[in-house]
């Protein structure tokens, strides 16, 4: 049965419109996306497919270009569709985050956090630079590594936050393993990074730690 011979209550389009976009199953978003099925499966079927080929929503919207067009029902325009409409959703969540907004909610730097480091294969070492009242300065990516650790040199920390003129710092990196529990070399090194700031007055207010799905604010374990 195609999804225009549904109920009207039971069709994504109609239910988004009524319900909002929260209301609808990951399947059901993704079949607006396609808009379309293939012979034999409506779009809501194939959108199911897709999910269980893939593992989840957010494996098929990090597949590289080759492996989503292996799939069924999808080619070139749709991986070009979809991933300009992830990196759309990235920088309207960072337009929360604009250079000389003050960081007044933790809820939204969070986000944007996890947002810019949960999708990398390869641990990412990353610093949000604000001023004496909280105002954002600059986000900056410094060190890159592979998928089980990345280097990271307190000095070079220290040079760009004299560089930005910083008064305090929030660092963040990602766990690629998934696990966003600290290990004692990120107690370790949130403890030399806060000494070595200190020396010129910076403040460390956070060091949030990215897994799949979930983050970690050593602030609010109390290691800060």
């Amino acid at each position: 049965m195609a999804i225009t011979d549904w109920p009207a209550d039971e069709r994504p389009r109609e239910r988004l419109l009524q319900q909002g976009p929260q209301a609808l199953s990951d399947a059901e978003l993704l079949a607006i996306f396609l808009r379309t099925g293939i012979p034999g499966k409506t779009a809501v079927d194939l959108a199911r497919e897709l999910l269980d080929q893939h593992g989840s929503l957010r494996a098929l919207l990090g597949a590289s270009h080759k492996e989503f067009c292996r799939s069924p029902g999808l080619g070139t325009a749709k991986y070009v569709q979809l991933q300009a409409t992830v990196e759309m959703a990235r920088r309207q969540l960072g337009e929360r985050m604009r250079r000389g907004e003050t960081l007044g909610n933790p809820h939204d730097s969070k986000q944007f956090i996890h947002a810019r480091l949960r999708d990398y294969h390869h641990e990412v070492f990353a610093c949000l630079f604000l001023d004496t009242r909280n105002r954002i300065i600059q986000w900056e990516e410094l060190f890159f590594g592979t998928i089980d650790g990345a280097s990271v040199y307190p000095r070079e920390v220290v040079k760009r936050a004299l560089h930005h003129n910083a008064a305090a710092l929030i660092i963040a990196h990602n766990h690629p393993s998934g696990v966003a529990e600290p290990s004692q070399a990120d107690l370790r090194l949130t403890q030399r990074l806060r000494n070595s700031l200190s020396l010129i007055d910076v403040r460390l207010l956070d060091h949030i730690i990215v897994g799949d799905g979930e983050l970690t604010s050593l602030a609010e374990q109390g290691h800060m």
